[in-house]
């Protein structure tokens, strides 16, 4: 029965709960025994990793996009602490995680062994080595060491069973195996919601562009282990090649910033590699579910409204366009009167305007983008309308899990980023140099599409909010990185994990993180019981703190598990 129990923690045997495991024949099975012969029963097989991709959400439940909340761009309507603050007896995340292992080392085995024709049998092969490194990745960022195995497990294998945590770095090297047997196998296909070569390029240019990225900044002192440039410079490398594939594809930029957010139709964009498909009344999100609500939408922070340049090129403390915050106060008739900021978002970078509402709004002053329905109100007065779609009915976008935009999942805006990102750090450690080609080919078409002046290899200029210190160009492509993705699939937090900045959601040190819009022009603003300010700014902490400490860059391994495994081990700090 031990042996049920630890299979049960490590989810290496069931894809269902343990209760009925004993009723179960053997999972690895299937009493056709033609059933791995045929590629539409493999396909079926697969449609299950199709879940890894969260997107939007599911119905009522919450995706990546939008509600992560745990970072330094958003305001929550509830106080955001850190994920964990003692180490939890289960966890989601590590066992879904291996589910999906298992499942995949299932499928590599028995395609293997089939009869099929070889082009054929590499490309499922090649899907599922591309789903087990993507589940290895999000293992290794989160818990860091990880017990590693590439075989279909049994009861049978104690000794990987009941054995340790493998090192990071050796199963980020397997990681990168399975990427590139993937990249060579699967399928060259056009299609945007199926298993593509494209796709396996696309993961394999993000999960790069992470490990060589951390492996440059990480710290041994901070429980992590000693940069690895070598290392680094490989995995830069390798970003940069991944990245170039897709940008030598036939992809562009779509004609607008927001249409690759709030789309009913992705099939037609050209910058989508990859996307989640919604269908109305069928299969629905709930991503703009705070465009009707009582309950206070999570704001933009001023950090995050700063971040923005203006439309001079230059960021807050050195442009010569007007840098005020101020509100205007406009009066709209009978329908009351609004806060507008469109006088601030027009001397910003575009992207901004696409992003937030063109007004600050509050409990005790609310805001509507319909004519229907109750008011809105803000965590930091900065509303957030980019996934918004005016074109979908008001009883969609306004009930609860009814919304069908189409979810983007990689897209080549990203591709244009990572690429960037790579070519100059990967210079910043000795590599080969970055060129000015190399920046118009990727960020400086993001930048027409927006209207900001090009950004050049000599920046011309060295941002005193540069608090990551890094150079003036790696911190403007980072700028760049978290203004077009601000907001999307949990980008900003892991960010700052493998930057080695995670310190910056410290709200003892940097309260802005937590601060919203300028309120000082509102005169009721002092008897505003609902609304507490820190200066003139909306003050979204509601007198809580979140204080970093240096065991937040890992998450602590499931004490459940280390009770039935010893050898497992906890992360430092939590408790070891």
């Amino acid at each position: 029965m031990k042996k049920i129990n630890i299979l049960c923690l490590l989810s290496l045997l069931v894809f269902t709960g343990c209760d009925d495991i004993l009723d179960k024949g053997p999972l690895d099975t299937f009493t056709n025994t033609n059933f791995w012969k045929n590629e539409g029963n493999i396909s079926g097989y697969a449609n299950a990793f199709y879940e890894d991709f969260t997107g939007y959400g599911n119905g009522t439940g919450f995706g990546d996009f939008y509600y992560k909340t745990l970072s330094d761009d958003q305001g929550a309507s509830s106080f955001a602490q850190w994920t964990y603050l003692t180490a939890p007896a289960t966890s989601g995340g590590w066992k879904d995680s291996y589910v999906d292992i298992r499942r995949a080392n299932i499928m590599i085995e028995k395609v293997a062994e089939t009869s099929m024709n070889g082009e054929a049998k590499n490309h499922w092969i090649g899907v599922g080595r591309m789903m087990r490194a993507w589940d290895y990745y999000h293992l290794v960022r989160m818990y860091g060491d990880v017990p590693y195995t590439d075989k279909a497990l049994d009861i049978t294998d104690e000794g990987v069973l009941y054995g340790p945590r493998n090192n990071r770095d050796e199963v980020m090297d397997k990681v990168l195996e399975d990427l590139n047997f993937a990249c060579a196998n699967i399928r060259d296909v056009s299609s945007k919601n199926t298993w593509s070569r494209n796709l396996a390029y696309a993961i394999k240019a993000e999960i790069c562009l992470y490990e060589g990225t951390f492996r440059k900044y990480r710290k041994a002192e901070d429980y992590q282990t000693a940069p690895d440039i070598e290392g680094a410079k490989k995995y830069l490398k390798e970003t940069k090649t991944a990245a170039a594939y897709i940008m030598g594809k036939n992809y562009k930029l779509g004609d607008t910033y927001q249409g690759q957010y709030n789309s009913t139709n992705l099939f037609n964009n050209p910058e989508i590699i990859f996307f989640k498909q919604y269908k109305k009344d069928i299969f629905s999100h709930s991503l703009i579910d705070y465009t009707c609500s009582s309950t206070p939408l999570n704001g933009m922070s001023k950090n995050a409204f700063e971040a923005y340049l203006f439309t001079d090129g230059k960021p807050l403390a050195l442009t010569s366009e007007d840098k005020s915050d101020l509100p205007k106060l406009i009066k709209k008739g009978s329908a009351g009167s609004v806060f507008s900021i469109s006088h601030l978002l027009k001397v910003r970078d575009k992207r901004l305007e696409q992003t937030i509402d063109s007004a600050v709004f509050y409990v005790g002053r609310g805001f509507t983008r319909f004519d229907v329905g109750m008011a809105m109100s803000s965590s930091t007065g900065y509303g957030v309308s980019k996934y918004d779609n005016e074109e979908i009915p008001v009883n969609y976008r306004n009930q609860t899990g009814s919304n069908y935009t189409h979810g983007p999942l990689f897209w080549l805006a990203v591709i244009y980023l990572q690429y960037a990102e790579a070519a100059a750090e990967l210079a910043d450690a000795g590599g080969e140099a970055i060129t000015q080609s190399d920046l118009d080919k990727t960020i400086n078409l993001l930048r027409d599409r927006v209207g900001l002046p090009h950004l050049n290899q000599n920046v011309g200029f060295d941002d005193p909010a540069n608090n990551h210190g890094v150079s003036s160009l790696i911190w403007e492509i980072r700028r760049e990185r978290r203004c077009e993705l601000m907001f999307d699939n949990w980008f900003r937090y892991w960010d700052l994990i493998r930057w080695h900045q995670l310190d910056k959601l410290d709200s003892s040190i940097n309260p802005d993180i937590l601060l919203g819009a300028n309120l000082s022009a509102d005169p009721e603003i002092a008897s505003n019981k609902d609304v507490t300010l820190k200066g003139n700014y909306m003050d979204a902490s509601r007198g809580q703190t979140r204080t970093f400490d240096k065991r937040h860059y890992w998450y602590p391994v499931p004490t459940g598990q280390i009770t039935l495994n010893p050898q497992l081990t906890q992360n430092r700090g939590w408790g070891d």
